[in-house]
């Protein structure tokens, strides 16, 4: 049985990394009192906390914390008509906090998401980590049979290219977790006593050309890298799915950074998942995209994106075309996910003007790899 770090505040003290640079993005119902925990990791860093629900309701969070908190109202108001382009009352209003934020990197986590222990016993500092994963580049074109080759103690094996052992930019971190793990509902309902107590220490690139079940619980992204393609979609009041919302933009993600040259990578950090959600309630929100997502993901795997598509948002527009006129035919619910991911990218170019005035980016190359990343600093 796995248990979630209980003295945080006994942790060695955190030289925090990029301080100014980074958002930490909570989607929540409820008073945050599990960030008393985080509070050696997360206290030096400014919080964006997005309330779902009533937005009549007080959330309580513990002094000292540096924060906004916006609730339904405040995204009415600041978005107008396109507020309709978010979701309410599912955990896919995180993505709001994405569009608000200034800074350059992002960290979104769910509340119910405590600090885990690494098999020593030291409480793990996943903030840290996702920062460390970010910051070194990634291996999309080539597998490394030693994972995360930029990694202390690793390198490339081997019969390794020399002309791609400079890697691409990391635009996605994508964390894990112990105790509860991440499963749909009917395989919640098949093992509902089972728990992820195996730490794996691994970090590896996700190859190019492959799609993954991007979870939205414990994940950090390049805000100006790959941004405007993290749109959660179209999920719970009113709409006939949940639970998909992250695995949406992820598939979205995923076909953009291969096609812009970014990387994805996964594995490390931990986080401690600490509370099944309720696999009845789960099914009837997953019931539909359990059979949608046999023709959802050979149409991610399928699509291809115009070479005159050099911004993420010039490649987000085209995908929601092809959305428009391949999934529809599926349902039309996704007729409207494609026009709500038109007005996504409108709001966001609304609310992030400047980086417009930006070059269009010409793709990463194997031998410019950082070419992004420089452009931006």
């Amino acid at each position: 049985m796995v248990e979630p770090a209980r003295d945080t505040q006994a942790a060695t003290k955190v030289v925090p990394l990029l301080k100014d640079e980074l958002d930490i993005v909570i989607p929540t119902i409820r008073n945050l009192d599990f960030l008393e925990m985080w509070r050696p990791f997360f206290q030096p860093y400014h919080l964006i906390i997005v309330q779902d629900g009533d937005p009549s309701k007080t959330i309580t969070v513990p002094d000292g914390f540096d924060y906004e908190l916006y609730n339904r109202n405040d995204i009415n108001r600041i978005l107008g008509p396109k507020a309709s382009c978010i979701s309410f009352k599912d955990s896919a209003c995180r993505c709001f906090g994405y569009m608000v934020s200034k800074k350059k990197y992002i960290f979104t986590i769910d509340d119910d998401c405590f600090v885990a222990k690494d098999p020593s016993g030291k409480p793990i500092n996943a903030l840290e980590q996702h920062i460390k994963n970010i910051l070194s580049p990634s291996t999309p074109f080539f597998f490394n049979t030693l994972y995360d080759p930029y990694r202390e103690g690793a390198d490339f094996v081997r019969g390794y290219p020399f002309s791609l052992r400079e890697g691409v930019p990391t635009a996605v971190s994508h964390g894990l977790w112990l105790n509860i793990p991440d499963y749909d509902a009917p395989t919640q309902l098949v093992k509902p006593l089972e728990r992820n107590t195996r730490y794996v220490d691994a970090i590896l690139t996700i190859p190019k050309g492959t799609l993954f079940p991007m979870c939205g619980m414990n994940l950090a992204f390049d805000r100006e890298l790959i941004g405007p393609a993290m749109y959660f979609g179209l999920m719970g009041d009113g709409q006939p799915i949940g639970r998909y919302d992250d695995m949406w933009a992820g598939w979205c993600t995923k076909v953009i950074c291969d096609h812009l040259g970014l990387g994805v990578k996964t594995g490390l950090p931990y986080i401690y998942h600490s509370k099944a959600s309720n696999p009845f309630v789960n099914l009837r929100k997953e019931y539909k995209g359990i059979f949608w997502q046999e023709e959802i993901i050979p149409f991610f795997q399928a699509a291809t994106l115009p070479k005159d598509c050099t911004t993420v948002q010039n490649c987000y527009i085209e995908l929601s075309k092809q959305v428009k006129e391949k999934l529809s035919k599926v349902d039309p619910y996704f007729d409207k996910l494609a026009d709500a991911m038109v007005t996504w990218i409108e709001a966001w170019d609304e609310l992030n003007p400047l980086l417009e005035l930006l070059p269009k980016l010409p793709m990463a190359k194997h031998n410019c790899n950082f070419l992004l990343v420089q452009i931006f600093i």
